[in-house]
């Protein structure tokens, strides 16, 4: 009952966001669109690289697109590197099922710190964030933006509760708060704390000071699995 009522309100919530403009206006989607484009350009040979090493190791897609939660509720597919093994969801059911204990890592953050589905490329894509590249595409369709909230599916938006407005209000971020203070190891609160912050205090100086701060967050792998 007390999760069909959060569930429930985060329908209001989204009701009420609908047809805002997403936080930062112009200057923040102009910004996107120039970064993305020298991102792609910069990285092209980086992405060639890793598509190779994918399609190499075991012969799947290279590519995975997952529904997340975009702009005023709006789904959007976000790309990445694929990372996991072709048949994830089937291998994460039976692994929950055997591992019933962290059923509760899974159910209270979404990870899973060894998880099975991961392959070894993919761990190594995880670690130094390279999986999440191809997001430079979402960036330049207008479905997500260089800095933002991290991108969350469905679900996740009920953990947000009241605080899932400010989430609806900017578009999902390549990069954040939550990536450049520990990822992983944060609290799911502290992520939703963090969303709320950067929305409040949105500048095109505070976009600069992230992206500048992700590379050697990256760098030292804090809180990446």
């Amino acid at each position: 009952m007390k999760y069909a009522m959060k569930f429930a309100s985060i329908w209001v919530v989204r009701f009420e966001a609908a047809g805002i403009s997403p936080i930062g206006g112009l200057a923040k989607r102009g910004f996107d669109i120039l970064g993305a484009v020298m991102g792609i350009l910069l990285l092209g040979p980086l992405f060639i690289m890793i598509a190779a090493l994918i399609k190499i190791t075991d012969g799947g897609s290279i590519f995975y697109g997952h529904p997340r939660v975009g702009h005023n509720g709006d789904e959007f597919k976000c790309l990445k590197f694929r990372t996991m093994v072709p048949n994830g969801d089937a291998v994460l059911r039976n692994h929950l099922r055997q591992n019933p204990d962290e059923m509760i890592e899974w159910t209270t953050t979404r990870k899973l710190k060894n998880d099975p589905r991961i392959t070894r490329v993919g761990a190594v894509l995880r670690k130094l964030s390279l999986d999440e590249l191809p997001q430079l595409a979402n960036v330049l369709r207008g479905e997500m933006s260089l800095v933002g909230p991290r991108p969350v599916v469905d679900d996740e938006l009920a953990l947000y509760g009241r605080f899932a407005a400010y989430y609806l209000k900017a578009r999902p971020g390549l990069t954040g708060l939550w990536q450049i203070s520990g990822r992983n190891d944060v609290s799911y609160d502290a992520r939703v704390a963090f969303d709320r912050e950067y929305v409040e205090n949105w500048s095109l100086t505070s976009d600069v000071w992230i992206i500048v701060r992700t590379v050697p967050a990256v760098c030292a792998q804090q809180g990446s699995y």
